[in-house]
Formats: structure tokens, sequence, C-alpha cells
């Protein structure tokens, strides 16, 4: 890697952590096209680079998230299967599932059909009235958190996961899409945590410059693509995802076929 390869990366992610697109699969794929091998610098670079685009969360709904006390209750709820779910197979994550190139596209590919299937069921069914974070129900926070754990499959998405399965469940699409942002604040700082603890220490100056080059570009990113979706929910639905995420899929399938 080099300092070239950090910027990369950073963007990606910034970019694609709060979009339904998958951030863990786009940065797998980056590496794929780059040429970078996953070593464990690499996976752990990965992982810890999205506290960059956690920290946007944090400055850009700091009073929701931070002061709301009925909102942070709502988070605690939610993140509580996602934690459990995540200790339980983070060694499995880490050894097996972040160096299969096939899960991503597989996951992108049946994860946009499942997206734009679920936009067409929806055309047919009354827009919901506005909520508020704080007035949502704490079974459906869990259940949203439950849906959130299948994102440990690289491509799923985290957000795609928790704004579908918000959205079958009843929330508004705007209170489910800020609730995914907000919810990933104790989900990452966990996931990023954990593995920062166990591999920190083996990183050396030119490791760490890296990290930290990775985490200052997906932070600025980051806050375009939390404008940015807020901003686009108001007047489009998440078929557009679908599609770029079936395209994705199919590009890569067709360039393995033809190696």
């Amino acid at each position: 890697m080099n300092l070239i390869h950090a910027l990369i990366f950073g963007i990606v992610e910034g970019i694609t952590e709060f979009l339904p697109v998958s951030s863990t699969g786009h940065l797998l794929l980056t590496a794929k096209i780059l040429g970078l091998a996953q070593t464990e610098f690499l996976k752990t670079f990965e992982i810890s680079i999205q506290l960059g685009a956690i920290l946007s969360v944090v400055v850009l709904y700091w009073r929701k998230l931070l002061v709301n006390f009925e909102v942070m209750k709502r988070i605690a709820a939610a993140f509580i299967p996602t934690g459990v779910i995540g200790l339980i197979f983070y060694k499995i994550v880490k050894t097996y599932l972040l160096e299969s190139a096939s899960i991503v596209i597989w996951s992108l590919l049946v994860g946009g059909i499942i997206m734009i299937a679920f936009e067409k069921w929806r055309e047919e069914k009354p827009e919901i009235p506005e909520q508020r974070l704080e007035d949502l129900p704490y079974k459906k926070c869990v259940a949203v958190g439950i849906f959130q754990s299948l994102a440990i499959i690289p491509g799923v998405s985290r957000s795609a996961a928790t704004i579908l399965g918000g959205l079958y469940l009843g929330l508004n699409r705007k209170a489910i899409v800020e609730f995914s942002f907000l919810l990933a604040v104790p989900t990452m700082l966990a996931a990023t945590g954990v593995d920062l603890i166990k591999n920190f220490s083996a990183f050396d100056v030119r490791e760490i410059t890296f990290l930290a080059i990775g985490f200052i570009t997906s932070f600025a990113t980051a806050i375009l693509a939390i404008k940015f979706m807020i901003s686009y929910i108001k007047k489009h639905d998440f078929t557009a995802f679908g599609i770029y995420r079936v395209a994705i899929a199919i590009i890569f399938l067709l360039a393995a076929l033809l190696k």
C-alpha cells in the first residue's frame, strides 16, 4: 500500500458507508482492482477507516446522538443484537469472509435484486407519515438491529439491511435512514475498537500514517455522502442503488469469466 492507495480507500469508504451499496464490499473490490492482497494490515485498515465516516455522523447529528436520551436508548436497543452476533462471528468474518471477492459480488447481486423487488412492492403502499426517532417502538428498534446483523456478510451492506428492514417494519423513509446513520456509530465503534485493540501494536509508523490518511479522507467524503442521501430520499426511492449493485456485480462476474 502507498499514500495514493490510502486516499482512494478513504474516498471509497466515505462515499459508500452510508449508501445502501456496501462499503466493505467496495473496499474489497477496490483492493482487488489495485492488486493489493488481503493482508492482516489491509483487513484492519479497511475496518478502521470506517471510524472517519462514523465521526461525520457524530459531527452532523451530535444533538440526537449525545443529548437526546430517548434516541440514545433506542440506538442502544438496536445495537444489542448486532453486538452479540458480531462478537460471535468476528473471527469467522475476519478470517474467511473478508478474503472472498466472490461472496461480495454475489451479495451485491442478490441484494440489488431484492432492493429493486422491494421498492416495486412498496409502490402500492401508502406513504408513511413522518416519525420522530425518539418515538420509535423499542421492538422495531431491536428488529432493525437484527436486520443490521445480516451485514456481517461482506457485500450485503449495513445501511441497506437496516433501511430495507426498517421500511418493511413500517418506519418512515427519512426516519429509518437517519436511524441507520446513528446506529452505525456504536456498531462501527465496536467493530473497529475490537480490531484495533487486537492489531494496533503490530503496525509500524508508515502503516499508522496510512490509517490516518484513510481516516481523514473518509470523514470528509462521508459528510458529503450523508447530505446527498438525505436530499436524495426526499424525491427518490432506492431502486437506482439496486440497479447499481446489480450492474457492478455483473461487471465483476463477466471480468472473472473473461480471465
